[in-house]
């Protein structure tokens, strides 16, 4: 690959001091906290001082914890080409939520070391791990350890409309916001923060419930892909239909330059299930029509790439509203 590609995969999006940014955990006073599912690249999270609470998948009976922190950009990609090639030769796979227990334990641990906690979460209408995070939240704000807090805030959709949430209010902490400050702007970014994808096969689908097993087997003889987005109380709904890979790709590549709001301050997430390639392209034509702040381009999380399959590609940014003048 060449120097300009590999560029695209790594996107430094910070404006704040370096030498700031080295010495910040010293000052902050509350941490950041995301399922995996944000899709967070492990050096960005690093990058960003962000802490991530992995889900696992068990493929073909195996566990496999789905967020690595000791991987760069590459290694994340040729594990994520092996998981879904694993998909694509009929593993078998299952996810499963982070527990009641598991969250309270992880929030716990911050209070009791002084900070506050601000968990971004994956669509309460989509997952159950909302729901558990919120009863550990409750749990110990009947008696909050050193008096810290907890605010949590829905994402309504998954990958990284959650992790670029993660990554603005990293950057918010780093000039000094407070984790109240933080909550009360981007509380309000859920409504705004479009997710748009499409599939490979549409059987991954049909094993969700989002389609009928009979649809997904004439949709696939006739090569239909559709557009499927989150709307905005968080669920996935189809939007429209294609015919053809890359009549759907441009069509991703539409909904964001005609919908983006305030491009040049703005990071889009693209995530896809082993279709790097594919995932160039959709960044260069992006590229020949807007002017972006930068990209973040990352393999699918295990976890919710598991419901949509190999191939899938997902795009992030944020527009006027969730509509897509729906």
């Amino acid at each position: 690959m060449s120097d300009f590609a590999k560029s695209l995969d790594i996107v430094s999006f910070t404006t704040y001091n370096r030498e700031e940014s080295n010495n910040r955990q010293d000052k902050d006073m509350f941490q950041i906290i995301v399922d995996s599912a944000a899709n967070i690249p492990a050096e960005l999270v690093k990058q960003y001082n962000i802490k991530v609470l992995s889900f696992v998948n068990y493929v073909n009976g195996e566990k496999l914890v789905c967020f690595d922190p000791e991987l760069t950009y590459e290694e994340e990609r040729a594990k994520g080409k092996i998981y879904y090639d694993a998909m694509r030769n009929g593993a078998d796979v299952k996810t499963s939520l982070i527990s009641t227990g598991d969250f309270e334990a992880a929030f716990r641990k911050v209070m009791e070391a002084g900070e506050d906690v601000l968990y971004f979460s994956l669509s309460k209408n989509i997952s159950g791990n909302y729901n558990s995070a919120r009863i550990a939240m409750e749990e110990l704000m009947e008696n909050p350890p050193l008096g810290r807090k907890v605010r949590i805030i829905d994402a309504l959709n998954a990958s990284l409309a959650q992790g670029i949430l993660a990554i603005y209010a990293s950057e918010m902490r780093d000039r000094g916001m407070e984790i109240d400050e933080v909550y009360d702007i981007l509380k309000t970014y859920p409504a705004k923060m479009n997710g748009v994808f499409t599939v490979g096969d549409l059987k991954y689908l049909a094993k969700t419930g989002r389609l009928s097993g009979s649809a997904a087997f004439v949709g696939n003889i006739l090569n239909i892909k559709p557009i499927l987005r989150g709307n905005k109380d968080g669920f996935i709904v189809q939007f429209k239909k294609c015919r053809g890979r890359k009549a759907a790709l441009n069509a991703l590549v539409s909904l964001v330059c005609d919908n983006i709001v305030d491009p040049e301050n703005q990071i889009i997430g693209i995530a896809h299930a082993d279709a790097y390639e594919d995932s160039l392209y959709v960044m260069e034509e992006i590229k020949k029509r807007v002017k972006l702040r930068g990209f973040i381009n990352t393999s699918y999380d295990y976890c919710t790439g598991s419901h949509v399959g190999p191939d899938t590609i997902a795009l992030f940014f944020m527009a006027k509203d969730r509509e897509l003048g729906a």
